[in-house]
């Protein structure tokens, strides 16, 4: 009878709860323990309880290990049938579940159902404990244990413990090496599959994941999680010596090192050591001589993502990122943080040797190879040596002999951008650089602070041989002739030679007067 109802499609047993109806009375039993929470099943090995006896049997292969399924293609094992079925999908590529919503579709039907709670927001498993909710059950399971803190997985190699048996196994590759997940374009091996699938989207392009508030797509949940905080200005991860704040954890633990001293990447070719692992990739470059990235407008190469990033730029012309108080526009956030100072006058970058303050980080590094003396940029034409890889740059433009650089006054050619700013002031007249002290104006910095040490009296170049003290290197190096006896000016005329090249000028007149043509 009961059969026969397969055909006739009769369901005569009707739950009172929910008036759900079974043609077997043996399943209106089971379905009836889902409201009760009855569950008479109980595993001998873990107490564990279940309300079908199936379920109970399924259960136990956790402890005996039994996997009586097999796949015919790849030979995996199985301990429940519809995990085989599911697997071999796998094989097929069969995906039979498609969603109404986005015609995405899934090989498993629990997939799909967990999926269409993206669409719906439905996050029916509520943690007891703190009241978050979760849209999955397993994701419920995960986060219990940060309340429990248990960690029943231990790792056989290194002791280790994990909260999931999946973070063990995964775990596990990193000792025996495996990646048993090779891609098909770029033949790249990846010791997980969800690893493979993430990495399928750089070839496809896909990025699955949108910001519902500016609609940027990202190829990962976690990335789009992250640009979140961009939005929220949310920033959960605390220092716990400075209380700075961080939207995520690898800076944390970054920012950390400032405090701790840590430095634990080591470059094998010169022994610099490094706090963070991508600083000590881009210094590799720096022997390697690799350039990676390529600008596919121009072909010029760089050696970091970000350079080639930021070069882009001065393709498009794009300057998402201006400024409040002046309106001035910039390519890059951390540029304009820097112009911002040159308003608010911050400089929080303090040197510990002379207590000389900066208002970039970049310049308080350099700054600090004044006092240590470093000069790690190298020429390899002439082994002359510099403290800044710009001072390299503009140097090697002196044995190739290039000035990209051309003045649209007068025509005039320049190694460096910098220079040719400067002369442009020639032409303009601007003197942006004011003294606060008497008002007079300069065209360069430099010159705004060899000026002010005539305020100060500062006078920080020492002669070492006699202690006297000069406010300007190059009166430092003229006097240091006193001592050495050089006279690198000498006459063309009668070759007598002076240390200065106003003296040769004054020397110089004695001859025009003799030739007759006094001036």
């Amino acid at each position: 009878m009961e059969h026969l109802r397969t055909h006739t499609g009769e369901r005569p047993y009707e739950c009172e709860k929910c008036n759900k109806q079974f043609s077997k009375l043996g399943n209106l039993n089971t379905h009836v323990r889902t409201h009760t929470g009855e569950k008479p099943y109980r595993c001998e090995q873990c107490s564990k309880q279940f309300s079908v006896l199936v379920s109970l049997k399924l259960h136990i292969r956790t402890h005996t290990g039994e996997k009586p399924y097999r796949c015919e293609e790849c030979s995996g094992q199985f301990s429940q049938l519809i995990s085989l079925k599911a697997h071999i999908r796998t094989h097929t590529g069969e995906k039979p579940y498609k969603c109404e919503q986005c015609s995405k579709q899934f090989s498993v039907r629990g997939s799909l159902q967990k999926h269409m709670r993206s669409h719906t927001g439905e996050k029916p498993y509520r943690c007891e404990k703190c009241s978050r909710q979760f849209s999955e059950r397993r994701s419920l399971q995960k986060h219990m244990k940060t309340h429990t803190g248990e960690k029943p997985y231990n790792c056989e190699e290194c002791s280790r413990q994990f909260s999931e048996l999946g973070q063990l196994k995964s775990h596990m590759k990193t000792h025996t090496g495996e990646r048993p997940y090779p891609c098909k374009e770029c033949s790249k091996q990846f010791s997980h599959l969800w690893n493979l699938k993430t990495h399928m989207r750089i070839h496809t392009g896909e990025k699955p994941y949108s910001c519902g508030e500016c609609s940027k797509q990202f190829r990962k949940q976690d990335h789009l999680k992250k640009h979140m905080r961009t939005h929220t200005g949310e920033k959960p991860y605390k220092c716990g010596q400075c209380s700075r704040q961080f939207s995520e954890l690898g800076p944390l633990k970054n920012h950390m090192r400032t405090h701790t001293g840590e430095k634990p990447y080591r470059c094998e070719q010169c022994s610099k050591q490094f706090s963070q692992l991508d600083n000590l990739k881009k210094h590799i470059r720096t022997h390697t001589g690799e350039k990676a990235y390529r600008c596919e407008q121009c072909s010029k190469q760089f050696s970091e993502h970000s350079s080639l990033k930021m070069h882009l730029k001065t393709h498009t012309g794009e300057k998402p990122y201006r400024c409040e108080t002046c309106s001035k526009q910039f390519s890059q956030l951390g540029t304009l943080k820097n112009h911002i100072r040159t308003h608010t006058g911050e400089k929080p970058y303090k040197c510990e040797q002379c207590s000389r303050q900066f208002s970039q980080q970049g310049a308080l590094k350099t700054h600090i190879r004044t006092h240590t003396g470093e000069k790690p940029y190298r020429c390899e034409q002439c082994n002359r040596q510099f403290s800044e890889s710009g001072t390299l740059k503009t140097h090697m433009k002196t044995h190739t002999g290039e000035k990209p650089y051309g003045c649209e006054q007068c025509s005039k050619r320049f190694s460096a951008l910098g220079n040719l700013k400067k002369h442009m002031r020639t032409h303009t007249g601007e003197k942006p650089y004011r003294c606060e002290q008497c008002s007079k104006q300069f065209s360069e910095s430099g010159s705004l602070k060899k000026h002010m040490r005539t305020h100060t009296g500062e006078k920080p170049y020492r002669c070492e041989e006699c202690s006297k003290q000069f406010s300007l290197l190059s009166s430092l190096k003229t006097h240091m002739r006193t001592h050495t006896g050089e006279k690198p000016y000498p006459c063309k005329v009668c070759g007598w030679r002076f240390r200065h090249k106003g003296n040769l000028n004054v020397h110089m007149r004695t001859h025009e007067a003799k030739d007759g043509n006094p001036q």
